[in-house]
Formats: structure tokens, C-alpha cells, sequence
């Protein structure tokens, strides 16, 4: 098995990123097209994992007024339990950071579940639990080093 993410350059890479988040987050989770797919997909950096040449998994982050929000981690049912997210996590921070930006305050909304993957990476609770698209979620913060 050969896992790779790369971030995304060109629309066949953005199109099978969106053909993941439809089938995990719109068939599987049953969230709204229009909260899925939102105007801030034009203005964010985009990542895709490949399993052996196959498109597994995707996440997304852009700049907000609060810092870098990472979000639309997703990946495809059959490649769950591969290591995909712990690779996107890694290659998005990698890409920060060589784009300096890791200065800056990291955050995502993390649906319950997902949160010992984050907090692998340094990512702390904030505040308290929330519905997002009547998803539980908890707010997860990554300060800067020092």
C-alpha cells in the first residue's frame, strides 16, 4: 500500500477532493449540499490522499480572522483505519509551515469522534460541545510555539 497526499493544483484533483466529501458528508452523513460545499472552497488550500493511486481522502484550511481553520477532513469508507487523516494532518501542517504560517493560531470544529486524531497533533478543546449540521462537534485549538 502506498499512501500520499498531495495539495491539490489542478480541478481534476479538486473534483475527486468534492467527489469524497459528497459521498462521506451528503450520503453518508446526510448533511445539506449547500452546508457542504460552501464559498469558501474557492479561497482554501485544498489537500487529496491517494491509496495506491486512489483517491482516499481530503481536507481543506483557509484563513479566517481567528487564525488558520482546517476543516472537510474526509475519507472514503474503504480506506478508513489506512492512516489517510494522520497523513492529511501531516502534510497540511507540513505545507503551513513551510508557508510560514504556523505563527499563527491553528483551529478546526471537530465532530466528536475525529477528536483523539486531532489531538495526536496538538490540538486542544475550546469551549463547549456544539451541533453543526446536527453532528455533535467540539471546537479544537492548536496555539503556536513559542
Amino acid at each position: 500500500m502506498i499512501l500520499r497526499v498531495v495539495h491539490i493544483e489542478d480541478a481534476s484533483e479538486l473534483k475527486a477532493a468534492f467527489d469524497i466529501r459528497e459521498e462521506v458528508y451528503i450520503n453518508e452523513q446526510q448533511i445539506d449540499r449547500a452546508d457542504e460545499f460552501d464559498e469558501f472552497d474557492a479561497i482554501s488550500d485544498h489537500f487529496l490522499a491517494y491509496i495506491d493511486d486512489n483517491p482516499a481522502g481530503t481536507c481543506r484550511y483557509r484563513s479566517t480572522e481567528n487564525g488558520l481553520k482546517l476543516e472537510r477532513f474526509a475519507t472514503l469508507k474503504k480506506f478508513r483505519g489506512k492512516g489517510v487523516a494522520s497523513a492529511l494532518m501531516k502534510t497540511t501542517l507540513n505545507h503551513m509551515e513551510l508557508q510560514n504560517l504556523t505563527k499563527q493560531k491553528l483551529y478546526l470544529n471537530a465532530q466528536i469522534t475525529a477528536m483523539p486524531l486531532y489531538a495526536k497533533f496538538r490540538f486542544k478543546p475550546e469551549g463547549p460541545v456544539f451541533l453543526e449540521c446536527e453532528i455533535e462537534h467540539q471546537k479544537m485549538v492548536r496555539l503556536p510555539r513559542q
